[in-house]
């Protein structure tokens, strides 16, 4: 079945960085697409940002101009590299993936999503 596995998770220091990564298994980065979710204690998972299998972005306006998602295809991986971080950025980030739709870079809602990984703690301190 498909496997997702997200690393690079930490504790930062506010105006840090940290990229993490999602590895994806038996599901191809580079046909489909590919997302970052985050959810913070008490909080609603909410969609940071996504990335199709042509290379089109998109980022929820929290994010934007701090956050980059990208991927490897021949490494069947997904980033999302984070600078500036800000205490409000401290949250649990999930990859999510699904089949390839027009438009599915921007897709918001969990329900859009099928496949899902364990997750990785960022935790930034102000």
């Amino acid at each position: 079945q498909v496997q997702l596995v997200e690393s690079g998770g930490g504790s930062v220091q506010a105006g840090g960085s940290l990229r993490l990564s999602c590895v994806a298994s038996r599901y191809s980065v580079s046909s489909n697409c590919i997302a970052w979710f985050r959810q913070a204690p008490g909080a609603q998972r909410d969609w940071v940002a996504g990335i199709d299998r042509g290379q089109s972005t998109s980022y929820a306006d929290s994010v934007k101009g701090r956050f980059t998602v990208s991927k490897d295809n021949a490494k069947n991986t997904l980033y999302l590299q984070m600078n500036s971080l800000k205490a409000e950025d401290t949250a649990m980030y999930y990859c999510a993936a699904r089949e390839f739709l027009l438009g599915c870079a921007a897709l918001p809602r969990q329900v859009q999503y099928k496949y899902w990984g364990q997750g990785t703690q960022v935790t930034v301190s102000s």
